[in-house]
């Protein structure tokens, strides 16, 4: 994938910048993708029905409300992504087993990780705008991620 989040943001100044509070858990530094969202609290049910179906390269972007107390994201869930050719993940809350997403071709950003699995209710939203580190994500929109950060644009940046 050819693209710099520093070249997009200079040549486009109304894409959303998100604080620089992630970190980088995937074996793909750089991944880009059309949204679709995800809205929970330490369950991490519906993402993994989001991740069973067909992710034609897009991303998901998961707003666990910045809990630091359970993983949202692991192994299995990563390799679900990657088998259904998610480009990538982007969660507000932990991931674990990162020792293993390292690994798999997959953009995987999060705050950071914990080993404490997530519960599973069934509770959350999904396809409905989520807001954390200054960005509003939309479904539909583009998202962009390298090693220099992560940035959201309305439609596809040339």
């Amino acid at each position: 994938m050819e693209f710099k989040t520093t070249d997009l943001c200079d040549a486009h100044d109304d894409v959303q910048v998100a604080e620089p509070q992630l970190r980088h858990f995937g074996g793909a530094a750089r991944f880009a993708g059309q949204v679709t969202t995800l809205k929970l609290f330490e369950d991490n049910t519906l993402v993994r029905s989001a991740l069973e179906e067909p992710g034609a390269g897009r991303v998901l972007v998961v707003d666990g409300g910045g809990s630091l107390r359970c993983a949202l994201v692991g192994d299995q869930i990563g390799e679900l992504a990657m088998r259904n050719e998610w480009a990538g993940v982007v969660v507000f809350g932990c991931v674990r087993d990162s020792a293993e997403l390292a690994r798999m071709p997959i953009g995987v950003l999060a705050l950071g990780t914990h080993p404490r699995r997530s519960l599973k209710r069934g509770e959350g939203q999904r396809d409905v705008p989520v807001r954390f580190l200054g960005v509003s994500f939309c479904p539909g929109q583009q998202l962009y991620a390298d090693e220099d950060g992560l940035i959201v644009a309305a439609a596809p940046l040339a």
